[in-house]
């Protein structure tokens, strides 16, 4: 017998049940607080998004000013000699080179 667990009696409810469903002004209550969560949510992301981009040109600004020796390479520098491939044919070359104007075009081939 004592592998048979005891049976237990439930007891319909008689009473008063103590939940009572939300009315209609509770839910538009919990409505606006989730909006206003969410939009207090997103204002704070997007203020530290902006702050985060403000330090950033701040620190490249000041870094461009303390080091103004730094600067992209000038174009006239011939670009030919600083490839290799370029120079042996293997590769074109990414410089462009003058178009040939259509005034010496009509004088080749005449």
């Amino acid at each position: 017998m004592a592998s048979i667990p005891p049976q237990r009696a439930r007891e319909t409810l008689t009473g008063p049940q103590h939940f009572a469903p939300p009315s209609a002004r509770e839910l538009r209550a919990q409505a606006v607080q989730r909006l206003q969560a969410g939009l207090f949510g997103m204002a704070g992301v997007l203020l530290v998004v902006g702050l985060a981009n403000i330090i950033n040109d701040r620190a490249r600004l000041t870094e461009q000013a303390e080091n103004p020796a730094v600067t992209q390479p000038s174009p006239s520098a011939s670009p030919g000699t600083s490839d290799p491939l370029v120079d042996i044919g293997v590769m074109p070359s990414s410089v462009p080179s003058a178009a040939p104007s259509p005034a010496s075009a009509q004088n080749v081939q005449r």
